[in-house]
């Protein structure tokens, strides 16, 4: 059997190299298992330490993904195997591992050059948002559709989606809108668009480059042979972007019950994007559009390893509820595509729910108390 990663270097003309990882299950649109992300943690940890490592690349095999998300089928196995009331281990394991590989990249001593092509969600965008330079290309689509599934924006995205332009960022939390290239630069996720058949001469330059070692020098030699490559791009329309004045207006400042009814409204909109948002919205969990809320109110003034720690408690949470599971088992195992939300309503979702969602569930020192 393949290795769900794999490994390797760039000789560069300055005698330093590049490490090279890449997501190596493409059948499974390379969604990340808790084998991969040890594999990448384990090699980020020995590249960082390496002197004769300038940076990074992470891409991925196949042309359909750079990476579908999580693995949350197994997380869903976890999650019927455990004893009622007692934290699935696995699933606790996981999003701590996940979420330590996650800050690692936002805190990596070196370029990452993330080369996001094809379909990026949940996990995938995870492993993206962190790196130093992130391209995306024509066949890119980014979303964060958890509120599918009866979960929330994780990785990281309470705190980066709460910097989004305006107030897309909780508008995307809500509906899981997908995001284009364009609209993946607008909004902050990506650095900037590249022909995806060009990845081969990138590597070329960054053979052919001279790196110094220095992490500041190197970033902005990274940039200028990144740009390099931008003339003749083309890049799609925006619909975030030129959706954005609209999307700020039924968002506001409003709690979810104000946002809600407007949001909604826009299931026979004109704008197929709008639209499509709207029916996303109204088919997902009422629990997770109250907890995306909450989380990106929370992270607005947390530091990021704290907002990894907050949303360890709350995907753990969301492990004790019956809606991720219901949600994966709808989506994904029995594939009926109707789940039955537990709460049914938004006004059936009360605080004393999203406190029992957020309760610390550890003993002792929080699994993710290092971060820094």
């Amino acid at each position: 059997m393949d290795a769900p990663v794999t490994f390797s270097t760039i000789p560069t003309t300055s005698g330093h190299v590049f490490g090279r990882a890449t997501l190596n299950a493409p059948a499974s649109l390379n969604a990340l298992s808790l084998d991969m992300i040890d594999l990448l943690a384990a090699q980020f940890d020995a590249w960082a330490d390496d002197s004769q490592v300038a940076g990074v690349v992470l891409d991925a095999a196949g042309d359909r993904a750079f990476c579908a998300g999580g693995d949350v089928v197994a997380l869903h196995r976890s999650i019927l195997e455990a004893e009622r009331g007692r934290v699935p281990t696995q699933a606790a394991t996981f999003f701590e591992r996940e979420y330590r590989l996650d800050h690692r990249i936002h805190t990596y001593p070196k370029p990452i050059l993330c080369w996001g092509h094809g379909i990026a969600m949940g996990g995938g965008i995870g492993l993206m948002a962190g790196a130093s330079h992130r391209v995306v290309t024509a066949r890119t689509k980014l979303a964060m559709p958890e509120i599918t599934i009866g979960l929330y924006p994780d990785v990281g995205s309470s705190w980066f989606l709460g910097r989004a332009p305006g107030r897309s960022g909780l508008f995307l939390a809500l509906t899981g809108a997908p995001l284009n290239a364009s609209d993946a630069c607008f909004a902050g996720l990506a650095d900037l668009q590249l022909r995806h058949e060009d990845r081969a001469a990138v590597l070329a330059a960054i053979a052919a480059a001279r790196w110094s070692g220095r992490q500041a020098d190197d970033a902005t030699r990274l940039s200028h042979l990144l740009e390099a490559r931008t003339d003749g791009v083309e890049r799609p329309i925006s619909p975030l972007r030129d959706s954005l004045d609209r999307v700020d207006a039924v968002i506001g400042h409003d709690r979810l019950d104000d946002i809600a009814p407007r949001l909604l409204a826009l299931a026979n909109d004109d704008h197929p994007w709008l639209a499509n948002a709207a029916v996303a919205f109204a088919k997902g969990a009422p629990t997770s559009a109250r907890l995306a809320i909450e989380m990106q109110r929370r992270a607005k003034h947390l530091s990021l390893a704290d907002v990894f720690r907050l949303e360890w408690q709350a995907s753990v949470g969301c492990c004790m509820h019956g809606d991720f599971a219901e949600g994966v088992r709808a989506l994904l195992v029995d594939k009926d595509k109707s789940p039955r939300w537990q709460p049914a309503t938004l006004a059936d979702v009360d605080d004393a729910l999203l406190a029992r969602l957020l309760a610390p569930r550890f003993e002792g020192a929080h699994p993710l108390a290092d971060l820094r």
